[in-house]
């Protein structure tokens, strides 16, 4: 009985027709001799955060020891509440490219931009024009022209028209007031990435705009979500229930994701291991086979979390988590300060 109550408040399993203890179920007075109050100390000794692996804008690592509501508090917060710079304004000077006003503004309000958000402040509603201190300026002048020393029988574009293409590199930041101070050359404000193409020209057209750009929030517009992508996923089990070899191990390699299950030769016999269920999919294709779906048992370990945070390169994934959390201490001592104000009345 002990075993069944401990696997039931820490694993989710995974069944041929269905899922199951999918629910929290740890909570005060539910299981008999269990003690499930939240205890500091406890979480304490049982919370670990390790990192697995970051490279360039890509940081996975495993968040063990807390809930699942924390957890997609986490989640939540990257996507949504953590601010960044983006093209907020659009002033169109000139624009007689075949793409309208309107949406060359949108496709430049989406274009990341590697500008430090912890430098400024959040502009005041009224303000329309915007300071130094909540602002960033930026301008795009490009006009296309013909080649005159292009042969007359080719037809690459490339070839017969200058600028023709308006990449993020055409951008040019205007500093306003200390900026200049507050930035260093070899690092200023600019788009993420030169390369991304915002239109395409041909002799004569011309785009001169100059953009505006705020700090903000995903939750107000996805423009200034810092994220590609923020997940998380349970840490895969996977459990031999009995020795499997021969012409069944390597059918049992087959049913899951290259990697998890290795095929060793043991005296003589080819025998089955679990290598690494971490990488497991969970696809449970092993279901399919009368002659081995009982052999296995696959679940998840119920509060050990494998996060991926790929960000847009406006700031570092680590970087981005830290930001993260104190968004969610604020939250909390705002929590705390209305709970106390509530008190005093």
């Amino acid at each position: 009985m002990a075993d069944t109550v401990h696997e039931m408040r820490s694993r989710v399993l995974l069944g041929e027709y269905g899922i199951r203890n999918v629910h929290s179920t740890d909570f005060p007075g539910n299981y008999p001799g269990y003690e499930d109050s939240w205890d500091l100390a406890k979480f304490e000794q049982r919370f670990r955060v390790d990192v697995v692996r970051m490279e360039d804008d890509v940081l996975e690592f495993d968040m063990v020891g807390i809930d699942a509501a924390l957890a997609n508090a986490f989640r939540r917060i990257l996507l949504a509440e953590v601010p960044t710079m983006a093209v907020e304004k659009v002033y169109v000077y000139k624009n007689t490219s075949i793409i309208q006003d309107e949406i060359l503004a949108h496709r430049l309000g989406l274009i990341p931009i590697r500008a430090d958000p912890r430098l400024f402040e959040y502009q005041n509603s009224g303000d329309a024009e915007g300071t130094d201190i909540d602002t960033l300026q930026f301008e795009l002048s490009v006009r296309c022209s013909r080649n005159l020393r292009a042969s007359k029988d080719s037809s690459d574009p490339n070839e017969l028209y200058r600028d023709h293409r308006v990449y993020t590199s055409h951008m040019k930041w205007l500093p306003q007031g200390n900026q200049a101070d507050l930035f260093p050359e070899s690092d200023p404000p600019r788009p993420v990435h030169p390369d991304i193409l915002i239109a395409q020209l041909r002799p004569g057209q011309e785009i001169h705009v100059v953009m505006h750009c705020v700090k903000g929030i995903g939750k107000d517009h996805a423009k200034f979500s810092p994220v590609a992508t923020a997940s998380y996923r349970l840490l895969p089990e996977i459990s031999l229930l009995c020795p499997v070899e021969g012409e069944l191990a390597e059918r049992l390699q087959r049913c899951f994701s290259p990697g998890v299950i290795e095929v060793d030769i043991v005296k003589g016999k080819k025998a089955a291991r679990v290598e690494n269920a971490r990488i497991d999919t969970g696809s449970r294709e092993i279901f399919r086979h009368d002659d081995l779906k009982n052999l296995v048992k696959m679940g998840r370990v119920r509060d050990h979390f494998i996060f991926s945070i790929e960000s847009t390169g406006i700031l570092a994934p680590d970087t981005l988590l830290t930001e993260a959390i104190k968004v969610l201490m604020g939250k909390c001592r705002r929590f705390l300060d209305e709970l106390d104000s509530a008190s005093l009345d």
